[in-house]
């Protein structure tokens, strides 16, 4: 079978195999040199004229318009769009005026990847654009760019479709310019932060993305085998107890962008693969972590955004400090009336069942606290809140308080409506930590499939000693999701996760003779829109038959017409 062509892929195959029989290869080897950009032109050309007398510069072809013996294209290149003027006495200067009449004019297409040497001018229109003196081809595009419409400025008949959009990001990218534009901030961000960890005295490393045990998180883990070992790995769902590790080891501050995997839903905020920071620091608590995770946030932005406030909405945030810090009992009676402070697993039950949330049995105190906190307050904290102070059961790997029984030294931030980081004053006491992880696994005895496992190894290295310790995490997508006004998640991820794509391909024509249709009427099948052994059996076999004859006087074939009887076997 092979893939199924539209008529424009075909014309475009033909044109490619015209461009070959001219001796012009159309993915040619050699380099190309460029020396300025349409970015640059537009920017600089009315200021400096002369740096422009020779330019040479390369992109695709996004329209063009030929009006006899001279023609304008847009080329675009990653900075931009420019206008190019092409004559065909510049581009053809002896008597074999192919390259403009034969290859520009016919067999170019939109979306072709030229080169173009010339000169910047301004046209009798006042348009800044390139007079071509040579043109050469630098990939044949063979299939057609979705059509977007603009004028002065604004675009129309923009691609809007998300399934086209994620699948194919590559035309995304190059159809819709504001696309470029989300990715560049999302670049700045992660830039704007390395800039500020490692001016603070940070250092950046890496840990496994394979590991024996996935600690580190409430998540259900990816489970792959590694095939020498003969044992089962599991794709990392957080970096947090390998970066403590070397907190044991020696280190006062390290940070990793972890790229972590988790094998849970997916929808506008969560995609099964994402990027998380995670920094921890030596002899530190989490109090101190919200002042240096203000400064951090007020620097991102201004590095992506240029000021502290950001319009989201009808809602401006600010990321000035200071922020409003509130424990998440007192938030969880702000926002229903109920103190929860005091209660067990039954009756916090009992509040989930009054306030209409969903509960299931594996579920214990914390994660009930955690819904209630989810349905009823989150969504109330717009400018950046930290929700401090949570319960114990909630927090495996956190410091119990100083001075409250019950809680631990943790806080989430929380900024429009969805939490940003999550922080903690780090367990150091070894045999704390094994209770916690062994409270962990009577949840996953109950079915808790989020539970943690027992990490041994880290234990151990917390036996051997690790000092006071604060440490953070910070979901890196959404929060570039909110500093480019993003609504999914899968508008800052280049390649986000999707189904399988289902591929339409063409039945061969061993595959209709296989059905008792003779070879010289499988084009006739074919173009009659009949491209697959499924698409013909769901035909009705009369109008197949009435239509074979019609298209065989239409097309002038010299076969004899097959009887009603042999069509009608052809779909048994």
């Amino acid at each position: 079978m092979s893939i199924l062509l539209s008529e424009q892929e075909i014309l475009r195959r033909e044109a490619l195999n015209s461009l070959i029989n001219l001796g012009i290869d159309p993915y040619p080897a050699e380099s190309y040199d460029i020396n300025t950009t349409a970015k640059s032109i537009a920017e600089n050309f009315e200021q400096h004229p002369e740096d422009f007398k020779s330019v040479s510069i390369a992109g695709r072809m996004m329209s063009r318009r030929i009006m006899g013996s001279a023609s304008f294209i847009e080329l675009q290149d990653s900075t931009g769009r420019v206008q190019v003027y092409l004559t065909r006495d510049e581009l053809s200067p002896t008597e074999d005026k192919t390259l403009y009449n034969t290859v520009f004019k016919k067999l170019l297409d939109i979306g072709d990847i030229i080169g173009i040497k010339g000169f910047v001018f301004t046209t009798q229109t006042g348009t800044v654009s390139i007079h071509a003196q040579q043109l050469t081809i630098l990939s044949k595009s063979l299939k057609p760019l979705p059509v977007v419409k603009s004028a002065d400025g604004k675009t129309f008949d923009a691609v809007t479709d998300p399934e086209f959009r994620y699948r194919q990001r590559y035309v995304d990218l190059v159809v819709n310019p504001h696309v470029k534009e989300t990715f560049v901030k999302v670049s700045a961000i992660k830039t704007a932060i390395r800039d500020f960890l490692n001016k603070e005295g940070a250092l950046e490393v890496d840990t496994p993305v394979l590991q024996s045990i996935p600690g580190g998180a409430a998540a259900k883990p990816f489970t792959t085998h590694h095939n020498a070992l003969d044992i089962p790995l599991y794709l990392r769902i957080a970096n947090e107890l390998y970066l403590k590790r070397l907190i044991v080891g020696g280190f006062d501050w390290v940070y990793e962008f972890s790229r972590n995997f988790r094998n849970e839903g997916m929808d506008r905020t969560h995609n099964p693969e994402f990027t998380v920071l995670e920094f921890y620091v030596a002899y530190k608590d989490y109090l101190w972590m919200m002042d240096i995770t203000e400064k951090l946030f007020e620097t991102i932005a201004m590095a992506t955004n240029g000021k502290t406030t950001l319009q989201v909405g009808d809602k401006e945030i600010n990321f000035a400090a200071p922020y409003k810090r509130i424990s998440i009992y007192d938030a969880i009676k702000e926002h229903t009336g109920i103190d929860v402070s005091q209660m067990g697993e039954v009756e916090l039950r009992d509040v989930c069942k009054q306030l209409h949330i969903e509960a299931d049995e594996s579920m214990g105190k914390g994660k009930l606290i955690d819904e209630i906190f989810g349905e009823k307050c989150e969504q109330h904290y717009i400018q950046p809140t930290f929700i401090i102070d949570y319960p114990i059961e909630m927090s495996p790997l956190t410091k119990k308080h100083r001075s409250k029984e019950g809680l631990v030294e943790r806080f989430e931030l929380m900024i429009n409506g969805k939490e940003l980081a999550n922080a903690y004053s780090e367990l150091n006491d070894p045999i704390d930590q094994l209770a916690r992880f062994e409270d962990q696994l009577k949840l996953m005895e109950r079915g808790d499939d989020e539970a943690m496992f027992i990490d041994y190894d880290f234990l151990r290295a917390l036996e051997y000693g690790m000092p006071p310790t604060s440490g953070i995490g910070i979901g890196i997508d959404r929060l570039a999701m909110l500093m480019t006004n993003q609504a999914s998640i899968q508008d800052v991820l280049f390649f986000p996760q999707m189904r399988p794509e289902k591929i339409t391909k063409v039945a061969s024509v061993e595959d209709y003779e296989k059905e008792g249709v003779p070879n010289a009427w499988v084009p006739v099948l074919q173009k009659m829109g009949l491209n697959t052994i499924e698409a013909l059996k769901a035909a009705n076999a009369n109008k197949v038959f009435n239509d074979l004859g019609g298209l065989r006087k239409k097309m002038k074939l010299d076969i004899a017409m097959p009887s009603k009887e042999e069509v009608t076997e052809w779909f048994k």
